[in-house]
């Protein structure tokens, strides 16, 4: 068996601005992997993330240091051991379960769902910025049912009031990209749980949340930049309440499933999140969140153009991908 590797960096224009506590982007760029067999492509993409260390050309050499492994055919389990978590192993896994699936005519979802895979409530998130712009964003999504709210600047609780003020029938998620300090989470807690706030997630810095075990939680707290693997559970016991799995954190499906029926089993509550990419990046994320208590997939409801044959989104529900996309 030999296959063959391909790799592309692609651009996707966001439909505005996307701006979180750590800066602002107009475009998403992502780097996509194909591994061929018999002609047959399986296809995985990702998106390299500076906060941890990652960029487009770190990614890319990663991948291809991989060239020779994967053309002697490498198996997803040997792929954890061979290369650290992150954007890039979460390309080629991805690609290798729709290599997979396309060569033994099955489902991707028959390997990864206990049951067929049906449309998900996704969340839509309200992109940083002042109070009245945020109200803005929020008005004009008012009718979905749950909002993700970034947040992570001062005078956040008045973010959250102004949010909360303008789609009053929606739930909300409050998404703090570590932006809070011990100084002020407590007053921002209690803002959230004023207006009824479903979620609160990665207040502080990875690293520097020890207080989140001290004081109370009037929302549940959720990690997002302090859980990548399922090795990162042991430390999180006490500090949060919910874990964000996100494919490019935990280097692929494979370690996505692992990280997700452990968390469960020690008593954790999942969601299931993205960076903003196209619809290929979705596609396995879709499989792994069905039975999340949170989805948080709406990356290419961000974009002004996505990949051909995309995922179907009906307002906020999303389905699973057509076996064109992805498995």
């Amino acid at each position: 068996m030999t296959r063959e590797l391909a790799i592309d960096v692609d651009s996707f224009p966001i439909a505005g601005v996307f701006t979180i506590s750590r800066g602002s982007r107009t475009e998403a760029r992502v780097v996509a992997c194909t591994v061929s067999e018999n002609g047959v492509r399986g296809h995985g993409e990702c998106v390299p993330y500076p906060r941890y260390g990652e960029s487009e050309d770190s990614v890319v050499s990663q991948i291809e240091g991989l060239r020779d492994d994967i053309a002697n055919g490498i198996s997803r389990n040997d792929l954890i051991q061979a290369m650290p978590a992150g954007a890039a192993r979460n390309a080629i896994d991805c690609a290798l379960w729709d290599l997979e699936a396309k060569l033994s005519g099955k489902r991707a979802s028959e390997m990864v769902c206990t049951i067929p895979p049906r449309p998900l409530q996704t969340a839509y998130t309200i992109s940083l910025a002042p109070p009245e712009e945020m109200a803005a964003q929020a008005r004009a999504h008012a009718t979905r049912p749950l909002l993700k709210v970034k947040l992570g600047g001062e005078n956040d609780a008045a973010r959250i009031h102004a949010v909360a003020g303008a789609a009053p029938e929606s739930r909300l998620i409050v998404d703090a990209n570590e932006g809070w300090t011990e100084d002020n989470i407590r007053e921002n807690m209690l803002a959230a749980a004023e207006f009824h706030v479903a979620l609160i997630e990665q207040p502080l810095p990875a690293g520097k949340d020890t207080i989140l075990r001290e004081i109370p939680h009037p929302v549940p707290v959720c990690a997002d930049e302090s859980v990548h693997t399922a090795d990162s559970l042991k430390d999180l016991a006490g500090l949060y309440d919910f874990v964000n799995i996100k494919l490019d954190k935990t280097g692929g499906l494979t370690a996505a499933i692992e990280l997700r029926d452990r968390a469960r089993a020690m008593g954790f509550g999942v969601m299931v999140g993205c960076m903003v990419g196209s619809s290929l990046a979705m596609a396995p994320a879709v499989l792994l969140a069905q039975g999340a208590d949170y989805v948080d997939l709406d990356g290419p409801l961000l974009l002004a153009k996505d990949r051909a044959h995309a995922l179907a989104y009906s307002g906020s529900l999303v389905s699973p991908p057509s076996p064109q996309l992805w498995g």
